[in-house]
């Protein structure tokens, strides 16, 4: 793009980075770096913002995955199913994103945002310790539905897929916050891939920006992971509830019209 000055890409890498480690940590990066892209380029389209997005997202989360697989080891009995539904469910999403207004979602969000970080506020024994409330069939079958629905709202919209992932597989399926960290990090990855096989031929990608972002991105994703490993399950839960309490906050002001 011909807008692009050095003190906008310096803004957006930075954007990057901080997006990176909290997406590490917790997920929900995308509240962090989509805005930021809308701020520094009023220009561009939406799927060029999307694509942009996207591809700084999923190098950023390939490198947290692989940190947490090293460390943690998550039961592939549990993140295979969950990236397969999450691939499909991402892929539909991004086919209709253009059909699904953005107003539409704010409130709902919100609203699930309010209950989830209030119930792990006045529950602080949720996801310290795993206490699974599925088993067999039916544990997989909650995997995939989650993956399934969270990964269509990815690829339709995207903002706080990773926090959503976690929450799902915190608050219902009952892992504790480090385990869930992990899984959803590797259910993202295959989200943000499918979104990108759909936006890539399609020329929306800004190249130029995307790629230093993607660096950046990078470099947060890796440090987030290994902060939120050797801090353990408590810090995961206190860093959950700050972003969860800035997520209301700013999509508190854009349903109220503040921003």
């Amino acid at each position: 793009m011909s807008d692009l000055s050095l003190e906008v890409i310096g803004f957006l890498v930075l954007a990057a980075l901080a997006a990176g480690f909290v997406d590490a940590v917790v997920g929900g990066g995308g509240l962090v770096q989509l805005p930021a892209l809308l701020i520094g380029l009023p220009g561009a389209s939406v799927v060029q913002i999307a694509a942009t997005n996207k591809l700084a997202s999923f190098c950023g989360t390939s490198i947290s995955a692989a940190t947490y697989v090293r460390r943690i080891r998550p039961d592939p009995r549990t993140f295979l199913p969950l990236m397969l539904a999450a691939f499909i469910g991402s892929a539909g999403g991004a086919l209709v994103a253009s059909l699904l207004p953005r107003s539409a979602f704010d409130p709902i969000i919100l609203v699930v945002l309010v209950l989830v970080g209030g119930y792990v506020l006045v529950r602080p024994d949720v996801g310290q310790l795993t206490a699974l409330r599925f088993s067999g069939g039916k544990h997989v079958s909650m995997v995939v539905l989650t993956g399934l629905t969270i990964g269509f709202y990815d690829g339709a919209i995207g903002p706080g897929t990773g926090s959503f992932l976690v929450f799902a597989l915190v608050g219902i399926l009952g892992y504790n916050f480090l385990e869930a960290s992990a899984k959803a990090k590797l259910a993202n990855w295959a989200t943000n891939l499918a979104a990108l096989i759909v936006f890539v031929p399609q020329g929306a990608v800004i190249w130029e920006l995307a790629l230093p972002m993607a660096a950046a991105n990078i470099v947060g994703g890796y440090l987030g992971a290994r902060v939120a490993m050797a801090r353990g399950a408590r810090f995961v839960r206190v860093f959950f509830l700050i972003v969860v309490s800035a997520f209301v906050v700013r999509l508190g002001g854009d349903v109220l019209g503040w921003w």
